[in-house]
């Protein structure tokens, strides 16, 4: 008996006895063209329809994220029809072990999935916890958890989640799915990858966060080096392979970093090597144990190793100068690290936003001398209704009087400044950070966000440009940049064509391109694109637009909802809106 690891998509048309009831051949057509709707895409995310009961369709997926995203936009496109709306269909998703007979796939994971669908309610996209668990760092969309339901038939009660809003950030939002370049790159001189480190076996459990965080601290102390290339953070999250020369052929750097941490008690050890790409050779490794509070130290003689090996030297004065303020009590550090860890998810899940501000708290308390948490802190809180613009600057104010050396910190107040109308504090703060860390794509590509805004998008682009050397794999939401830039340049036509070569659609792009379009009198196609976005977030309105395009010429927003808003897109929410969201957060 063949078996093989699969992700289930249920989807099935809501109400059709009801529908045939009413006009039995109107009826049919619309089930038709929304069967067809879905069909179409899930081939274009790489799946395979393999069944039908009734007006339901079962599909397969070797990428959970493939199937989530094909639910989502199928019910967009749905919702696009004449006569149809996206509360049409329902799907379910899981990832299961299931049983192969000829073209059909059996089993009690294909059970589940139809069990999660049916018990869903119209228009709703619900996934099992097994599937949540695999797409949450990487998904497009937010999630609500149900809790746990008894599925009829099913022994084991289920987790479910509840596919909510596009989400608008979170550092993970890059494609998993995106091709690595065809063509090999040449090295850049003096060119680094920190690799994403690994929790080493026999580590107590919950040690993912430290690696992280090391993998993080290491890329930016290097980066702030500069004679040193560093490819991006987030190209350490993106690569699956920890092959050297391929990880050297895709992001053109001439050496790795990988390794391994493991904790236990108040006792630390890493594994660490530095390994050249071109025939993948170890330089140099080392077995590093020390009491846990020294770890800094520790991250210092490896950045100093590093720097001396790939640059050939690199002044002890600007090493000391690359430093980030250094945290007195490491309790406090490894605070920081934990909230670091959920703020990263605060799009996915709203209890990450509290987690992260908790870990956040908790680190300041516990040295009130470490900047970095204050700055952070703020970023997490951007999320939440209670959010102040005025006691948030005064708290970044507050991580800059601690650390004027963090380009972090700059970026935050950066964007603090630029929402409160100041783009001349808001640009020395952007340019004060890319100082301090001239290599590091993510503060580059926010900066890119402040000159559209600033009224510079040439720049803008040329910014984004230099990002997307460094890091070919940044979050969506960062090289959506392109898209407003391109727009505020009126090259639409290229905006256009720009959007659709992002990995998937986020409400800001679709509403740059209702508006391009409008320009162009695509006003067809503009109002489609309109009532897909409404679909995916019926609370969509021009307050978003008000609240997210904060231009310093205010005539250039105003023209954007207005394009907008001829187009359908109502003024206010058609429902209470579940979350304010002003000051960029650092992911």
């Amino acid at each position: 008996m063949q078996r093989k690891l699969a992700t289930i998509m249920v989807g099935d048309f809501v109400g059709s006895t009801p529908a045939m009831e009413l006009d039995e051949e109107d009826a049919i057509a619309r089930i038709g063209a929304a069967l067809d709707t879905v069909r179409m895409v899930v081939q274009r995310h790489d799946g395979r329809v393999f069944g039908t009961a009734g007006d339901a369709l079962l599909a397969e997926f070797g990428s959970p994220v493939n199937a989530l995203r094909s639910a989502i936009e199928a019910r967009a496109e749905i919702a696009a029809l004449p006569g149809s709306s996206g509360g049409d269909m329902r799907f379910g998703l899981h990832v299961a072990d299931v049983v192969v007979v000829g073209s059909d796939l059996r089993g009690d994971g294909v059970n589940i999935a139809a069990r999660i669908e049916a018990s869903a309610p119209p228009g709703a996209i619900e996934v099992s916890g097994l599937l949540y668990d695999q797409v949450r760092r990487v998904s497009p969309c937010g999630f609500e958890d149900i809790g746990e339901r008894q599925l009829k038939g099913i022994f084991e009660p289920i987790r479910i989640y509840r596919v909510t809003d596009l989400v608008d950030r979170h550092l993970y939002q890059f494609a998993p799915t995106r091709s690595a370049p065809s063509t090999a790159q040449s090295p850049r001189t003096n060119s680094i990858a920190v690799a994403r480190f690994d929790v080493a076996p026999g580590a107590i459990a919950d040690q993912h966060f430290l690696a992280e965080g090391i993998t993080d601290d290491l890329t930016l102390e290097l980066s702030r080096l500069k004679g040193v290339f560093v490819s991006s953070r987030t190209a350490a999250s993106a690569l699956a392979t920890r092959d050297p020369v391929e990880i050297g052929r895709i992001l053109g750097v001439g050496y790795v970093i990988s390794g391994s941490i493991r904790q236990a008690g108040d006792d630390l050890r890493i594994n660490i090597s530095l390994l050249e790409t071109g025939e993948g050779l170890v330089i140099w490794s080392d077995r590093i144990r020390r009491p846990f509070h020294e770890l800094l130290d520790v991250m210092d003689e490896i950045i100093a190793r590093v720097a001396a090996t790939v640059s050939g030297r690199v002044e002890q004065s600007e090493l000391a100068a690359a430093r980030l303020k250094r945290p007195e009590n490491m309790t406090a550090y490894e605070y920081y690290l934990r909230g670091l860890d959920h703020h990263r998810l605060t799009g996915v899940s709203d209890n990450h936003i509290h987690e992260a501000i908790s870990w956040f708290e908790r680190s300041m308390a516990a040295d009130p001398g470490f900047g970095r948490p204050f700055a952070m802190h703020v970023c997490s809180w951007s999320n939440l209704p209670s959010f102040d613009l005025s006691r948030a600057e005064l708290q970044v104010a507050h991580a800059l009087a601690l650390d004027p050396t963090d380009p972090e910190a700059h970026r935050i107040m950066g964007a603090i400044k630029m929402k409160s109308g100041d783009f001349a504090s808001a640009r020395y703060h952007h340019i004060r950070a890319h100082e301090l860390a001239p290599n590091d794509a993510y503060i580059l590509g926010r900066s890119a966000a402040f000159y559209v805004y600033a009224g510079e998008p040439e720049r803008a682009l040329d910014m984004l440009d230099r990002a997307e050397t460094l890091d070919p794999f940044l979050p969506v939401w960062i090289t959506e940049e392109r898209v407003a830039a391109l727009y505020a340049l009126e090259r639409f036509e290229e905006m256009v064509r720009a959007a659709l070569t992002l990995p998937f659609q986020t409400r800001r792009t679709s509403l740059y391109q209702v508006a391009a379009n409008m320009a162009c009198g695509n006003i067809e196609r503009a109002e489609l694109l309109v009532r897909q976005a409404l679909s995916l977030d019926p609370s969509l309105s021009a307050i978003y637009i008000r609240m997210q395009e904060t231009y310093a010429d205010a005539s250039i927003t105003e023209t954007l909802i207005a394009r907008n808003c001829d187009a359908g897109l109502p003024l206010t929410p058609r429902k209470p809106a579940t979350r304010k969201k002003s000051v960029p957060p650092k992911q």
